[in-house]
């Protein structure tokens, strides 16, 4: 998940910018504006409490203001990260963003001031003003947001740089050498966010080699549960025992003997670029269970990808698979097969239905050769 708090004076060009940021990087953008009026309209208990307040010429109340931000996160939990304008404000809301962050088990990542001189931010609003004809763009009351600025909002800036996350940038440049600048700063921050890619698909859709090739061409750790669990079958340890009996009987191993090893997995691998998933999620329980394993790592799923066999063309694969060292225990028996296959229908195809509503869901036609394949998928890895 990326989280990103865009900073500046009024007039610095945040709104323009956030436009750009949120469209490239599918964040969810929550402006402390917007998302004020936005409750208001829908007359919530938290908008009729901040009406009252706005007419009676009072503030909105920071303990107002973090219970909508909240909502709003918590109301969107399919997105690849947030984009936070106009907050935080003040030194106070540093503290309560850093607060929420933790109980949502996530983190800023960035804080991007754009510095823009009070004449530019002054020139630029009165020329909005005379196009737009809002009130509040007049000398007066801009001299007054800047001042407010100065003595409130600054020093958020001094917090964010003891973190580490604080960058900034030259905001009195032209909106496309802003932009670039700003796409340089978060393509860095990127590098030191897990990537972790989700292949989904029947048996035979080709995931295991295509998923092993991802990770090696993109130094990622490659996750097949079947693989891991396999291996535990050849140490024919107790778990292994206990594993082959379920494979046999074409049906799913339990939950707590996969988490366990893909913990273990990813514990071993810090030191990886992110990860490749195959074989899991398989139930949409799993999918639950993978969004809160990564962000105990402090990351999330970054691309799901599914890849579309014809049934036909599955069980020639995994009917030529059978005679391979790569056999599975349920590709050697018709019968098994299918009843993998009903399992897959019934227990991940609600999985896909999720995942189909994510920005970060692709389909690739796995109908093809392997090569074909792959350059699909290099199509749609944001690496």
């Amino acid at each position: 998940m990326l989280n990103i708090a865009l900073f500046g004076p009024p007039g610095a060009g945040k709104g323009t910018q956030a436009q750009n940021i949120i469209e490239k990087y599918n964040l969810f953008y929550i402006s402390t504006g917007e998302i004020l009026r936005r409750e208001i309209q829908r007359e919530t208990e938290l908008g009729l409490k901040a009406q009252n307040i706005i007419s009676s010429g009072g503030l909105v109340s920071d303990e107002i203001i973090v219970q909508i931000i909240e909502n709003t996160i918590t109301q969107n939990p399919k997105a690849n990260g947030f984009l936070f304008d106009g907050f935080p404000r003040t030194y106070i809301q540093a503290y309560i963003l850093e607060g929420l962050m933790i109980k949502l088990n996530t983190k800023l990542n960035l804080l991007i001031n754009l510095e823009t001189p009070e004449s530019v931010s002054l020139q630029r609003l009165l020329l909005r003003g005379k196009s737009s004809g809002r009130m509040d763009d007049n000398s007066q009351v801009i001299k007054h947001r800047l001042e407010e600025y100065r003595n409130k909002t600054v020093p958020v800036i001094d917090f964010y740089k003891n973190k580490g996350v604080y960058k900034a940038v030259d905001g009195s440049q032209t909106i496309k050498n802003v932009q670039i600048q700003l796409e340089e700063l978060i393509k860095a921050e990127q590098k030191n966010i897990l990537y972790n890619v989700v292949l989904m698909g029947y048996p035979g859709s080709g995931r295991g080699s295509q998923g092993i090739k991802l990770a090696k061409k993109y130094g990622l750790e490659y996750i097949a549960t079947g693989q891991m669990l396999d291996q535990e079958i050849k140490k024919d340890s107790q778990l292994g025992k206990q594993i082959k009996i379920l494979y046999e009987n074409g049906e799913l191993v339990p939950d707590e003997i996969v988490v366990k090893l893909i913990e273990k997995k990813i514990s071993e691998n810090q030191n990886k670029k992110g990860f490749v998933f195959k074989g899991f999620p398989r139930t949409l329980v799993q999918s639950y269970i993978l969004d809160g394993l990564l962000q105990k790592f402090n990351s999330g799923i970054s691309k799901i990808i599914l890849l579309n066999v014809p049934n036909l063309k599955l069980i020639d694969r995994l009917a030529k698979r059978s005679k391979t060292d790569r056999c599975m225990p349920y590709d050697t028996d018709t019968s098994k097969i299918v009843k993998r296959f009903q399992e897959h229908e019934e227990k991940t195809l609600p999985v896909i239905r999720k995942y189909l509503e994510y920005s970060i869901f692709s389909e690739i036609d796995g109908d093809a050769n392997q090569d074909e394949v792959f350059e699909n998928l290099e199509k749609v890895i944001d690496l």
